[in-house]
C-alpha cells in the first residue's frame, strides 16, 4: 500500500506548477470515494506546502452535509443522493465569496443535533471564517467536491481513486468492520453513480490511483 507521501507526489507537483504560473489564490477541488484518504492527503498537503513557504486552506467537505438520516437517505435513488449528500449550493456560496471578496463564513452541519432530516439541514451555532488574502490554495476536500455545479468556481480537480481493497481496508482500521460493512452498503450505490456517470475519470484534471 502507497504511503501519503508517495500519494501526495502527483498533486504536489501540480500544485508547486499551477501556483508558480498564477497571480491569484488557486482553488482545487480533491473528489474521492468514501475511505480513499481525502482528509489525510489535503492535510499532509497542506503540511508539505507549507514546510516550502505556501499557504493551503482546507475545507472539509462533510461541513456541508445534507444527506439526512439513514431512514431518509435509504428512501432516495441513486440520482437523488448524488443530489443531495452535499448542500452544493452553500458550497457554491462559500467558493464565490472567497473568489470575489477573499473572505467568507459559513455554519457547519450539526452532527450532533437530534434530527438530521430538518429543512435546511440543522447547522452549528458558531461559524466558520476565511481570509485568504494570503493564501496560495484553498483545498475543498471531500466527496462529491468536483461536482460539475461547482467547476465554474474551481481551477483543478483532483480525484483520489485507490483501489477498492485498499478502502475497505483503510475504512476499516478508521471506523472498524460494522460500520464498513453499513457504509458499503448505505453509500456505495451513489458514489458509483457519480464517479462513473457524473464524474467518471476523464473530467478530473488529475487522477491519483
Amino acid at each position: 500500500m502507497a504511503t501519503v507521501e508517495e500519494k501526495a507526489q502527483p498533486l504536489l507537483r501540480l500544485l508547486r506548477t499551477s501556483v508558480a504560473a498564477s497571480t491569484r489564490t488557486l482553488f482545487v477541488a480533491l473528489d474521492g470515494r468514501s475511505g480513499a484518504g481525502k482528509s489525510t492527503l489535503a492535510e499532509f498537503v497542506k503540511s508539505a506546502l507549507g514546510e516550502e513557504g505556501l499557504r493551503v486552506e482546507v475545507i472539509e467537505g462533510d461541513q456541508f452535509y445534507a444527506g439526512g438520516s439513514a431512514e431518509r437517505w435509504d428512501e432516495r435513488s441513486a440520482e437523488d443522493k448524488v443530489a443531495k449528500a452535499m448542500d452544493w449550493q452553500r458550497q457554491h456560496t462559500l467558493l464565490s465569496d472567497l473568489r470575489e471578496n477573499g473572505r467568507a463564513s459559513w455554519h457547519s452541519f450539526a452532527w450532533d443535533a437530534p434530527d438530521w432530516d430538518t429543512h435546511p439541514p440543522p447547522l452549528e451555532a458558531e461559524a466558520h471564517s476565511l481570509s485568504i488574502s494570503t493564501s496560495d490554495v484553498v483545498l475543498l476536500e471531500g466527496a462529491y467536491s468536483a461536482r460539475p455545479e461547482l467547476h465554474e468556481l474551481l481551477d483543478t480537480l483532483v480525484q483520489l481513486d485507490p483501489s477498492k481493497s485498499v478502502r475497505r481496508q483503510q475504512l476499516l482500521d478508521r471506523e472498524g468492520d460494522a460500520y464498513r460493512q453499513d457504509w458499503e452498503g448505505r453509500w456505495s450505490e451513489a458514489e458509483e453513480l457519480y464517479f462513473t456517470q457524473v464524474m467518471p475519470p476523464y473530467r478530473f484534471d488529475l487522477v491519483i490511483s
